[in-house]
């Protein structure tokens, strides 16, 4: 029975340069064409039992990379640790305009200023800086995905909104500052979920008043419900209800929470992503009717 190849423990653990593998004495052109190490990146190879999630991805792109660029957009956002947001398929670089980066289909190489100080390091990796990542994010993305990103960012407390609006403004006369200021003055720190992002960004754009973000209501000094969204004057509620709302024991807490909020006088509205995602007109329609009846909209 042949004896199973020995896996050097510095390859065995994340992807690496195979020139510096072999100039090491660690491996050989011909140990490197079998099936024990799997190709990822022109010159990059990794142990094949490794699981390739988008940090590896991330890590193989790092030692691609020319001096001076970093990972930046939704891959840097996964770097820093956002929850909630699926990792994206593909890894992006940010590179200087007359730098290069070999084309592959699991990279996004973007081209332009990258300066030192829009570049940090998180798990011995060059990534953009959370501001830079947020300003990228916000100009570059459709619109609503990049609400979700910077509400995330900023509920999360990777950084505040005041360092966001200082760091946007000193970037003037840099393509896409106006969009992303706009989007900007809508991002909200408190709001928990992509989901509530989106449906709230779907009030705004409709013309409707900006709900309140993640309000308590009381009764008294009882602490009744925390709603995502509520227009307080009005007492109107606005829900949106994942899928976790769908098993018996949260169900039957919505229930009594509705109930209790039903004899407080609030008037509850509760969505699901269909509600947002395929029919927002209807979704608008109703929340403009209950705004209209209550008397919030002159």
């Amino acid at each position: 029975m042949p004896r199973a190849a020995k896996i050097p423990p510095s390859l065995a653990v994340a992807p690496f340069r195979a020139a510096d593998a072999i100039e090491a004495g660690l491996l050989t052109r011909r140990q490197l064409s079998g099936r024990t190490w799997t190709r990822l990146l022109p010159g990059v190879y990794a142990y094949a039992e490794i699981p390739l999630d988008h940090r590896v991805w991330c890590e193989a792109a790092a030692l691609v990379l020319p001096k001076g660029g970093a990972i930046g957009g939704l891959s840097a956002l996964h770097l820093w640790g956002v929850r909630g947001l699926d990792p994206p398929p593909l890894v992006t670089v940010l590179i200087g305009e007359d730098d290069r980066v070999a084309p592959h289909p699991r990279l996004v190489v973007k081209r332009g200023a990258v300066p030192m100080r829009d570049v940090t390091s998180v798990l011995g990796l060059p990534v953009t800086t959370p501001e830079r990542t947020a300003f990228d994010l916000a100009r570059l993305l459709p619109r609503s995905d990049a609400l979700v990103c910077l509400d995330a960012v900023l509920h999360q407390h990777k950084v505040s909104l005041s360092r966001l609006a200082d760091d946007f403004s000193a970037r003037h006369r840099w393509p896409g500052r106006r969009r992303a200021d706009g989007l900007l003055g809508l991002a909200e720190p408190l709001a928990e979920s992509p989901m509530e992002t989106r449906l709230r960004l779907l009030i705004v754009d409709a013309g409707l008043p900006r709900p309140v973000a993640q309000f308590k209501i009381m009764n008294g000094k009882r602490f009744v419900a925390r709603v995502d969204l509520a227009y307080p004057e009005s007492r109107i509620a606005i829900e949106y209800d994942g899928d976790h709302h769908r098993d018996r024991v949260t169900h039957r807490f919505d229930m009594e929470r509705q109930n209790d909020l039903h004899v407080l006088g609030w008037t509850v509205l509760r969505f699901h992503a269909d509600d947002v995602l395929r029919r927002p007109a209807e979704t608008v329609a109703k929340i403009r009717a209950v705004l209209r009846k209550a008397g919030a909209l002159g």
